[in-house]
């Protein structure tokens, strides 16, 4: 197991979502539910995927069952498992089906981020695969009703993936790393 704390494994996380994730506003809702302290970030333990898969089904009743205004949506990091892409990209689909076990379809959604991260028809090394670069792997817990309200209230949602990859491209790999590299305001 890796000697990071979950301490700085959240602040990694943390910095990430505040400095790619609102900072190039790559996801128009974060900024809100972020400034209200509603993102529960969870770091899980686990070195295989069946123990992942307890805090998966742990994490999804947790926020099925927590107030929307207190936790509106949960990153479930987890640092020392599926450390591999293509192994990452396999459990999405045990991911989706912890959802439909718990009955939670129409209710939770699961996004996904991951340091390796790479669209289907892209080069690794492609900027717009930064979209979804996480520091650690990362399962994003949603609310489908919260997707709905955040829907409505941004009525080109259909144009956030074609801006992300703009702004990507405009960024390009040097301005990428400059994100890493400037000090907090």
């Amino acid at each position: 197991m890796n000697a990071l704390s979950q301490s700085a494994i959240i602040d990694a996380t943390r910095e990430w979502l505040e400095k790619a994730v609102i900072g190039l506003n790559l996801c128009p809702f974060a900024k809100a539910v972020h400034v209200r302290g509603q993102v529960r970030f969870v770091v899980s333990d686990a070195t295989d995927e069946e123990t992942l898969l307890a805090d998966l089904l742990h994490e999804l009743e947790s926020l099925y069952d927590a107030d929307p205004d207190v936790v509106e949506t949960t990153l479930l990091i987890h640092p020392w498992v599926l450390g591999d892409f293509l192994d990452y990209n396999q459990f999405l689909d045990i991911a989706d089906a912890a959802v439909s076990e718990l009955e939670l379809d129409g209710e939770i959604q699961v996004a996904s981020f991951h340091p390796d991260y790479q669209f289907a028809d892209s080069l690794p090394g492609d900027i717009e695969n930064f979209s979804n670069r996480s520091p650690y792997p990362t399962l994003h817990l949603l609310r489908e009703t919260s997707i709905a309200r955040a829907v409505a209230a941004f009525p080109d949602a259909a144009s956030i993936y074609d801006r992300n990859m703009d702004t990507l491209r405009s960024l390009g790999h040097a301005g990428w790393k400059q994100l890493w590299t400037d000090k907090a305001d």
